[in-house]
């Protein structure tokens, strides 16, 4: 009589589950955005423009199109917001120095050979480049009021968060700004300062979503977080040394980059952003797992990528040519 009830709970669960799975709507209000991106560049495109600067910004917006940027924040010694993605200076050849340590007046240019992160052994030459200044956040706001931008917050400081949050509430980008942090609790300082501007998942954040899922929970987990944005683990392959490390990026990529994953939480309204995405062949599966969007470091690759496969393409969407 007992392994009858138990079998019935287990059966009744597993049944109510799959169907949330497919039909989350029965208990949970769709998320509604201002808008859905499908071409993000990350960092303005760091492979054909100078990271984190206008004229990266610019490239992406007015010639690829591009749906949102992707950018970094810092904060200077004299409590401005900077566009960048290190906390020192490396990339301007100063690694001994800190932005926070300067005022913003007396930040150098970048290089003009950057390095790409997620294209191991490339880097960009941007010597062609005159203006390779920091930008201010304000800056890239007053430049592109209507483009949305995807802030990484990269260090634990309350006083960046809320220069950051007054930011993006004086020129009213609520709607189509995203922010937050791998860190759960930078993230949650986020939401405490303005729950209404949309939020990342933070790494814990991720973690408990994909462990809910294979458990059955996620139909049922509550979710704040308005963005589910992760990389793909397969990039990371080539980057990572040794047998133990590339396991554990294999199993990683078994288990994120799941459609039942990817499309329950577009079901909920949350948009699902992968990266970073260098190639044709990247896109493709990342759109075919589910992706809403793919953020890259080529906007160009991505743009023609998106004309040339249309069965990819939001509806409604206008691709720059």
């Amino acid at each position: 009589m007992i392994l009858q009830i138990v079998a019935g709970v287990v059966a009744s669960y597993v049944v109510l589950s799959l169907v949330l799975l497919f039909f989350p709507g029965i208990l949970h209000k769709k998320k509604q955005a201002a808008f859905v991106c499908q071409h993000i560049s990350h960092r303005g495109g760091a492979g054909e423009g100078p990271e984190n600067t206008i004229a990266a910004f610019e490239h992406a917006v007015v010639d690829c199109g591009t749906d949102m940027l992707e950018l970094d924040c810092h904060l200077s010694r004299d409590g401005r917001v900077v566009v960048a993605h290190d906390p020192h200076l490396r990339r301007a050849g100063q690694p001994e120095l800190a932005i926070a340590e300067l005022d913003y007046a007396q930040l150098p240019p970048l290089l003009t050979r950057l390095p790409l992160d997620f294209a191991p052994g490339e880097s960009f030459d941007a010597s062609a480049f005159d203006d390779r200044s920091l930008p201010l956040l304000s800056e890239v706001f007053e430049r592109f009021p209507d483009t949305p931008i995807n802030i990484d917050i990269k260090v634990n400081r309350d006083e960046l968060v809320a220069a950051v949050g007054r930011l993006v509430a004086q020129y009213r980008r609520q709607a189509i700004t995203v922010w937050g942090n791998f860190s759960a609790t930078v993230t949650n300082k986020c939401y405490r300062q303005d729950p209404s501007i949309g939020l990342l998942c933070s790494m814990p954040a991720v973690v408990k979503i994909v462990l809910s899922a294979y458990v059955g929970l996620l139909p049922f987990l509550p979710l704040r977080e308005t963005f589910f944005e992760v990389p793909m683990p397969s990039i990371l392959y080539p980057m990572v040394k040794g047998r133990f490390a590339k396991c554990m990026v294999w199993l990683a990529d078994k288990l994120l980059m799941r459609p039942f994953i990817l499309n329950h939480l577009r079901r909920r309204g949350m948009q699902v952003y992968l990266w970073v995405l260098n190639s044709e062949a990247e896109y493709r599966r990342a759109f075919e797992l589910g992706a809403t969007g793919v953020m890259t470091d080529y906007p160009s690759l991505l743009r023609h990528f998106l004309r040339d496969n249309p069965q990819y393409a939001a509806p409604g969407r206008r691709l720059k040519q």
